[in-house]
């Protein structure tokens, strides 16, 4: 029997932190995608030029400027995230998410009844969700050409039994893999009967169950002024907030009679996070005619303090009886990330007093995200190339636009979330883009608004990496997310 030492243990966790923290991680906390108010949701969150409503606190802070009085809003959300999985057949899995998606405040500090000069100073809170991470996966299919058996295997080619570390140290003590020679340096699997059979014997059953949990979002503290009802004006200090669990299964069982006697394996890996940041956003929203609005902000990176908590476990199971267990005892981490800059511009035309459409253009560079350490020791530099070759700057584009009937409001909006890999990445194509409407009511000073909004995306999810000599081992993922947003609003100080 195959024994795990103290100082392959030791080796483990030493090796575990240097695979954690990668460019997935820093686009997911990366990339913003703006929640807040039903209003604000049904018109695509193209908000640069317009403010006026509390989500603009988060993405232009002059918005806070626009305000004439002070006003309440709470805004629930339901969201019901489907993916459809393609690997040897479609799979499909779903879950519904509900949430507090917007909070907020608006109260006058500051106002004169007059046309010139400074006319009003407000004040700000609003607590806005700008990413959900809430998903379930499952992935299934049989699998003929390889098995992540080989990717341990492989990672394990060269290096002595003894020096084995992470999944692949596993792997080699739960008899998934081992040596072709008594002592030597390069490993096979239970499908080939550890190399004795020249050729694979694969047809193994693969399930995959993966399952997200989380949010960031963003407590927003801000105040902005309105100057003769031309320019308004305003800042925000952003605290942002990050909780993300990651949870995946990775099963292969075969019902073959193999040499080896193999029956299944099943792999876990488990990590969360936990940080906050903090960030500062300014803005400006320019009036030169009546009829239009012109905005423009400029969002500082948010710099994140994360900690991590990682585990990973396999099992096996052999038709003889053979049972072997090992678990990982949680390791515990701390570092620091940096997110890009943004810049935002918008143009909101106002028709008349029945209409108003507007547009949102931003910038942000992924690539230049940046991981640093906190408390570990550990250096990001190697990390911190790969931000930079995997990912690039993307173009976010939002439209908008409101139909006013009396004291009811018609509204649609369209968001597109522009690619952040690089060309020749695998997921060199992944976008996001959402479409939306939505109804609002106004009577007096209350106001109640539906919102209903889609974002849909594509990409592929790779199960495990293999040299060329291998089939690739990936999954088609697409992601169907149904938004359903509820605000209710109270106006004071009329």
């Amino acid at each position: 029997m195959k024994k795990i030492s103290i100082i392959i243990l030791v080796a483990l966790s030493l090796f575990t932190f240097t695979t954690a923290q990668n460019v997935d991680d820093a686009l997911r906390y990366s990339q913003v995608f703006y929640g807040g108010t039903a209003r604000f949701m049904s018109m695509g969150g193209a908000f640069t030029a317009l403010g006026g409503d509390m989500s603009s606190l988060s993405q232009n802070p002059a918005g806070l400027g626009v305000y004439r009085s002070s006003e309440i809003t709470v805004t629930p959300q339901l969201f019901r995230i489907n993916t459809l999985a393609g690997f040897n057949g479609i799979t499909s899995d779903y879950l519904y998410n509900f949430n507090l998606g917007q909070i907020g405040i608006v109260s006058s500090i500051y106002n004169r009844n007059t046309e010139t000069g400074l006319i009003s100073l407000n004040l700000g809170y609003s607590f806005n969700k700008t990413n959900n991470f809430n998903q379930s996966i499952v992935i299934q299919g049989i699998n003929s050409t390889s098995s992540m058996a080989d990717y341990w295997a492989q990672s394990s080619n060269g290096i002595l039994k003894d020096n084995l570390m992470d999944a692949a140290g596993m792997a080699y003590d739960a008899w998934v893999t081992n040596t072709k020679v008594v002592g030597g340096l390069e490993y096979a699997t239970v499908f080939s009967n550890y190399g004795i059979n020249p050729t694979s014997t694969y047809g193994q059953n693969v399930r995959r169950i993966v399952s997200t949990s989380g949010y960031t979002g963003e407590h927003a503290l801000s105040m902005g002024g309105n100057y003769s009802n031309k320019i308004f004006f305003g800042a925000t200090f952003g605290i942002s907030t990050l909780n993300y669990t990651s949870h995946y299964e990775h099963l292969e069982s075969t019902n073959i009679a193999l040499p080896s006697e193999f029956k299944n394996f099943t792999y876990t890996e488990h990590f969360e996070n936990t940080g906050t940041g903090y960030n500062l956003k300014l803005g400006v929203i320019v009036k030169p005619v009546e009829t239009i609005r012109i905005g423009l902000a400029f969002h500082t990176p948010t710099f994140y303090k994360i900690d991590e908590t990682f585990y990973e476990n396999l099992t096996s199971n052999f038709t003889n009886g053979g049972h072997h267990e090992y678990v990982i005892d949680p390791m515990r981490y701390s570092y620091a990330l940096t997110t890009p800059f943004r810049v935002l511009t918008g143009v909101a035309v106002q028709i008349k007093k029945i209409a108003l459409l507007s547009v949102d253009y931003e910038f942000v560079d992924y690539s230049i995200a940046k991981f640093s350490d906190n408390k570990d020791s550990y250096d990001y530099s190697s990390k911190n190339r790969d931000i930079k070759n995997s990912l690039k700057s993307a173009s976010n584009i939002r439209l908008g636009g409101e139909l006013r009937l009396n004291k009811l409001y018609l509204r649609t909006g369209y968001g597109y979330y522009g690619k952040a890999f690089k060309p020749g990445e695998e997921n060199q194509n992944l976008d996001y883009t959402s479409i939306s409407g939505g109804i609002g009511y106004r009577e007096q000073n209350l106001s109640i608004d539906f919102a209903y909004t889609n974002y849909s995306y594509s990409q592929t999810n790779i199960l495990y990496p293999l040299d060329s000599s291998f089939v690739p081992a990936s999954a088609n993922l697409s992601t169907h997310t149904n938004m359903f947003t509820l605000t209710l609003g109270y106006k004071f100080g009329l």
